[in-house]
């Protein structure tokens, strides 16, 4: 509705996780490397974690996405944690596409394990992504790490991706999990956004959908500081603040959202002003490697990015073309 009065080409601030509109910071670039270096270098169990509205999910969207784009890799990906145990397993077998219907737990670990050893012996990837992972009861966490004993002498058939809240850190912690704990070989954790990364994201989402920066900015230094302010830094909220805000900006035609519309998005919204946090935003992996993944991942997505963008520039010649032909005929 607001798009065209904002001279935009999509939803900069669409709730929606969409690998499209991921904008990448210090924590999240190190917390997707993570991801895409565990599961390319066969390293087992990676896990990351993070607050409500950290942006988890967006993160395992761009992770599948990239995923897709490796015809030697398999996945499963859960997303509901409340499953028994031989639940759980059916849901895996049958998200590889495997037959699972039937079959008692035993003889669903004999075909994943049969499965898992034919895709080894290829040298193909299969992975176990699990988000919401901080939901899963321990019985089923234990059959994770009973899942992850499936190796052969030097490498593991099933690389496992754990992603939860902070809850998810509390279980692993504990003493019955310790033997899970310790498989453990790469771990993230996000955090909110400070005030400059913020800024920085508010500008990157409008630029991805096609705001001119060169002209007057649509959310000034005064409206993006309001945004951090409310939204404490969390991406989510900051969404949900400047997706309304354009609409209250649109209705009131104004250019530039102020301050002021920030203050009634957020009122509306029963925000209030958090109590600041200390963080002191040291990763957990800092090895060049993970580096080194880090950019692997970035010039992906620039690619992947540019691919979508030359296509629907394609899509959009060729309805010209034909609409002159039909106007011709």
């Amino acid at each position: 509705m607001y798009k065209s009065f904002f001279h935009l080409v999509r939803n900069p601030f669409n709730l929606t996780p969409d690998p499209y509109c991921f904008v990448s910071t210090k924590r999240h670039n190190e917390a997707l490397a993570a991801l895409y270096y565990g599961v390319r270098w066969h390293k087992g169990f990676v896990v990351v974690t993070g607050e409500v509205g950290t942006g988890k999910t967006l993160l395992l969207r761009c992770l599948l996405r990239l995923l897709k784009e490796s015809k030697d890799i398999a996945y499963a990906y859960v997303f509901n944690g409340r499953l028994t145990p031989t639940e759980f397993l059916q849901y895996i077998l049958c998200d590889l596409g495997l037959q699972a219907a039937g079959k008692n737990k035993s003889e669903l670990l004999l075909e994943l394990g049969q499965f898992l050893v034919s895709r080894g012996s290829k040298k193909l990837t299969t992975v176990l992504i699990i988000d919401e992972a901080h939901l899963l009861s321990e019985d089923i966490l234990e059959e994770i790490r009973l899942l992850s004993n499936l190796e052969t002498a030097d490498d593991k058939l099933l690389q496992i991706v754990l992603v939860g809240q902070p809850e998810l850190d509390d279980k692993l912690d504990s003493l019955g999990l310790r033997q899970l704990k310790q498989r453990i070989a790469l771990r993230a954790q996000l955090a909110p956004l400070d005030g400059i990364e913020t800024s920085t994201y508010i500008e990157k989402r409008l630029q991805i959908a096609g705001a001119d920066l060169q002209g007057d900015p649509i959310f000034p230094a005064e409206a993006t500081a309001a945004v951090f302010l409310h939204s404490h830094g969390l991406p989510r909220l900051i969404n949900t603040i400047c997706e309304n805000a354009l609409i209250a900006a649109y209705a009131r035609q104004c250019r530039s959202v102020t301050p002021e519309i920030i203050q009634d998005v957020a009122r509306e919204f029963r925000l209030d002003v958090p109590p600041s946090r200390d963080d002191d935003g040291t990763g957990k992996n800092s090895e060049s490697d993970l580096r080194l993944a880090s950019s692997a991942v970035l010039d992906l997505f620039a690619s992947l990015r540019k691919s979508e963008e030359s296509s629907s520039s394609s899509e959009a010649k060729e309805a010209a073309e034909q609409g002159k032909h039909e106007l011709h005929i």
